[in-house]
Order: structure tokens, then sequence, then C-alpha cells
């Protein structure tokens, strides 16, 4: 994963946790000596460990305690009547509650799931269903009253709808009410328990080939919990927080000097990246601004384009506080006026401190920017980070809403790669699944859900595709001199995959199995020296099951 154009090596030597030696076989005998241990891939083919650039791990781990239902779940349902019966036969009531996540009514061929079948279903228990948006959900009518929902609660973003021909409330919850009624569900919760569910999200992020995780949005408390997983040895990946810009005010007004971007245990552990700060919303629910209307805009105001969820005198405050004190920036920008936003406080930024080095901002998702826009990106020096499986999941969706031409630019991947602007790729789950073949899959095919291709000259080549997971999101964390590649000097985190998705067909990158090295410790017990050598034999291939453990 070094430069423009793949390289291969015949062996690797790792000494401890670290990368010794990559090249040829005879001279990685000699490097790593006559009783070093080896491991023979038998065809299978090594890269560098995939990063999260964008992700909730801290989510991930908090949904183990209900019912996946996501479409990379080992039973996704297709129906819901499939949906409501599994949870009645999987689900384990957590805090009173039944609870499942990664729900997507796009999915299921009778349409979406409804509150007279939850009602039908579950008349006694109360139940909470997360949308794989993580925005929006639904609750039965028990759920609804306990959690004190009626048609009189006060919104300050989002929608708590009422059905126009009953006049009743539909058990839907859109924007802050579902982030609200997702606290109230889970609750708080035991050290012990949160312990145990980081177990098992590592397990799927490991299981999916990645050795360093994100998560964002986080708050103070989850800080302290990820941190102690870390430094308890709970959790063997390297663990990444991106707080809000609220949650940055707190950690400031304890330690002006607080260490963002430093690990813990120097080349890794667990670190806070910098400070987040959000535009606009979900281009698929029409919450993402634009500056030209949807073309749909059923239950929206006339003329509708979304809107901002913060000022622009907001975005300047904390662009600024950003390049002032060294803090990495992460925005979070969807339509193109969202991101107009973003670029315009990033530019004053620069502008007011004269900060003009890379400081490797990033924009997250940039879902539908404008070619000028990209232009500034450029200039300065802003990463784009893309989420490549919208196009599979709401492709279609984009095309009723926004038009084809919008539609047909999202995501512009090959633009972006023709003018020289590094990107990287991610997976933001669990609002889609934790496979990141899959999404290169994406990436390469440009394939929607219903089965069109939706812009094919913004595909990009596999190649491409796999640096925007490892080495690209490495130089974002400015990890770039420890990780993302197989060289010597760096890391030994490292993927095994049964096939080389470079040389597969396009579409069968998917299909591609993962399982991940960190540091080799779980390969070789107690080995100083590990050779590893990649045979000719081609591997079979194998099944990768996404679900939650």
């Amino acid at each position: 994963m070094e430069g423009d154009k793949p390289q291969y090596v015949e062996a690797v030597v790792v000494k401890g946790k670290k990368i010794v030696y990559a090249r040829n076989m005879q001279e990685a005998l000699n490097e790593a000596g006559a009783n070093a241990p080896m491991n023979d891939l038998k065809g299978q083919t090594l890269l560098p460990g995939f990063i999260d650039a964008w992700g909730h791990f801290t989510l991930i781990a908090q949904n183990t305690l209900g019912v996946n239902l996501g479409y990379f779940s080992n039973k996704p349902p297709h129906t819901t009547q499939e949906l409501i019966s599994r949870l009645k036969n999987e689900a384990r009531p957590f805090n009173g509650w039944i609870i499942g996540s990664e729900y997507a009514d796009a999915f299921l061929t009778d349409g979406p799931l409804i509150i007279a079948q939850l009602d039908a279903a579950f008349p006694n228990e109360p139940v909470f269903v997360n949308n794989i948006s993580t925005l929006t959900g639904i609750v039965n009518s028990v759920g609804l009253k306990k959690l004190g929902i009626t048609k009189a609660t006060k919104v300050t973003q989002g929608m708590i709808p009422v059905d126009p021909k009953t006049g009743r409330l539909t058990g839907e919850l859109i924007g802050n009410p579902n982030l609200d009624a997702t606290a109230k569900v889970f609750g708080k919760y035991s050290r012990d328990l949160t312990m145990e569910t980081y177990r098992k999200a590592e397990k799927i992020y490991a299981s999916n080939g990645f050795t360093t995780a994100q998560s964002y949005e986080t708050t103070v408390q989850d800080i302290s919990n990820m941190r102690q997983a870390v430094d308890r040895n709970v959790i063997n990946l390297d663990l990444i927080a991106l707080p809000t810009y609220d949650v940055v005010d707190q950690l400031l007004a304890t330690n002006n000097h607080y260490p963002f971007g430093v690990y813990t245990k120097g080349d890794g552990g667990f670190k806070v990246a910098g400070i987040l700060v959000s535009t606009d919303g979900a281009p698929q629910l029409r919450l993402a601004y634009f500056t030209k209307p949807y073309i749909d805009t059923k239950g929206f105001p006339k003329d509708w384009r979304g809107m901002a969820v913060a000022s622009q005198n907001l975005v300047d405050k904390y662009a600024n506080l950003a390049y002032e004190k060294n803090i990495q920036y992460f925005g979070y920008s969807n339509g193109d006026a969202g991101i107009d936003m973003t670029l315009s406080g990033i530019a004053k930024a620069i502008r007011d401190t004269g900060v003009t080095e890379d400081r490797r901002t990033v924009i997250s998702h940039s879902f539908f920017f404008r070619g000028d826009q990209l232009d500034q990106y450029k200039t300065n020096h802003i990463l784009p980070q893309f989420m490549p499986n919208h196009i599979w999941m709401y492709g279609d969706v984009y095309r009723l809403i926004l038009g084809d031409e919008r539609a047909s630019n999202m995501v512009p991947l090959n633009l972006a790669k023709t003018k020289e602007i590094p990107f990287g790729l991610h997976n933001d789950t669990p609002s889609s699944g934790p496979s990141a073949l899959f999404t290169i899959w994406t990436a390469v095919n440009r394939k929607t859900y219903g089965g069109s291709v939706i812009g094919p000259d913004q595909r990009i080549d596999p190649y491409t595709a796999l640096r925007g997971f490892t080495s690209v999101t490495a130089y974002q964390y400015k990890e770039e001199a420890s990780k993302g590649s197989i060289t010597p000097g760096k890391l030994a985190d490292m993927v095994l995959l049964d096939r080389n998705p470079l040389k597969v067909d396009p579409m069968e990158i998917k299909e591609v199995d993962s399982t991940t090295k960190c540091n080799f410790e779980q390969l070789v017990k107690e080995a100083k020296d590990v050779l590893v050598s990649k045979a000719s034999r081609p591997a079979s291939q194998s099944s990768h099951d996404l679900s939650t453990p």
C-alpha cells in the first residue's frame, strides 16, 4: 500500500510488534534467523490492517445488547414478519425493553414496519427498533407510554409524526426524539457490562480486518470508558475518540493543554483525535442542507433544501479554535450548502490565524459537493472522508428525492482522484455494515440495492479504494509513520484476506474474507521473530458472517 500502484513482497519479518523486513524470501530467512517461527499464508493475501476513519465503536458495543436486524446480520429479515419473529425469538429484554437495531425498511419486501404490527406482537412489552441511520426509530404504544411521549411532547430538532387519517402517533421518532429515546431505552449500566459490550464490538471490528477503531460524538463518559478499556487491556485494538465541540469545551476547561492526537501508549492505545462540528443531517431523510431544493418535498415545506444544525458563527468559532490551538478539525457535512458552511469556517480560520500548513483537516461524508468546492478542499489541505455505502443503500432513493444529476454525482471518488486529492473511505458503522471489503466493492462498482449503476464515471479501481482504508487514513490521523503499509519500522498491524481483492472479479470483492492479525500477538504466541511468507497456491473461497456476536 505504498505509492500509487500495488507493490508485492514475498515475505515479511516481524520482531516484537514491528515490521523489520519486507521483501524477498531468502533475505527474510537471513533476517529472521534459523529458529524463527514461520507462517505460510498458503496463497492468502496480507495487507496492512484496516483503519476506521469514521464510526461508532461505542454505539456498536451498545447495540450488542439488542438484536441486530441489519442487512449485514446473520439472518437479515426480508419482511416485517421475519423482523418481528427475530425480535420474539432472539431478544432478551434489557432495561425492561425489547430492542432491535440496524433496521432499514428499504430492505423489506412488504414495506416499513408500523406501530400496529408491533402492538399486535407485543401488547404488553415496550419495544424499541432503531433505524440503521441511528437518527430514526419506532416504538410500540407501550413504549410510547413508558417514554412519556404524547402528541403534546415538544420537539426542538426532529419530529414525532402523527397519522393524518387517525390522528394518532405513528410510533416513529425522528431526530432528537429518537436520540433521546435511545438514551432512555438503554439507560445507564455498569462499567463491567460496558467492558463486556466493548469486547463484543472488538470482535466485530477484528473479524472485518480492522486494527484501529474510532467512535465519534463521544461523551466525556465514553472517553473515560474507552481509555480504561485500553489501559486495562480489555481491548487490543487502538481506540480513537472524536468528541463534539461542546465536549471539547469540557476537556479544555479541565486541561487547557489537553493532549489531543496523542496516544496513551506511544504509538498506540487510546487517543482523542480532535474536534467534531456538524453542519447538517442525513440526506436520505432529506435533512442534508442543499443550495437547491429537493425534487421530492412531500411532508416538508415547499422548496425544502434541508436545514443547518449549526449556525455559521458556531462553525467559525470552533474552526478558529482548532487552528489556533492546533486541534485537528473534523467537519461533518453532507449537502453542498452544509459543505459551504464548513469550507467557509475553515477558510476564515486560516485567514485569521495565518496557519497554512496541512493540519489534516477532514470533512466527513462530503456526499454532495460541487466541483468548485473540491478546489477549496485542495487549496486548504482538506481531506474528504467518503461513505460509498450510501450508493448501494440509498442510491435509488437519491434519484427520487434529488434527481438523476445530483444522485449520479454523489460521492464523486474519481473526480477527487483526478484532482489528486487524497481521500479516505469509511463505513460509519452501524449506519452501514462493518465490512471494509463491502465498502470497497461499492466504491469500485457503484451498484445500488435495486441493481442499477449510479454515476459509473465516478468508479475507482480497487487499489485506490484499499488505500482509503489503509495508507490514506493513517495519513488522516497523522500516523503514516507507524501505520497504513507493510513497511519496515511500522507496526505489525495487518489483515489476512483469503483472496487478493485486486485480482478477483470486481463484483466478487465483497465476498473476500478477512481476519485481523493485530501485532501478530494472536498469530504466534510468545514469538520474538515471526516470518510470514506468501505462497503461490490460491486459497478457496470462504463465506463471511457479518453478524453481531
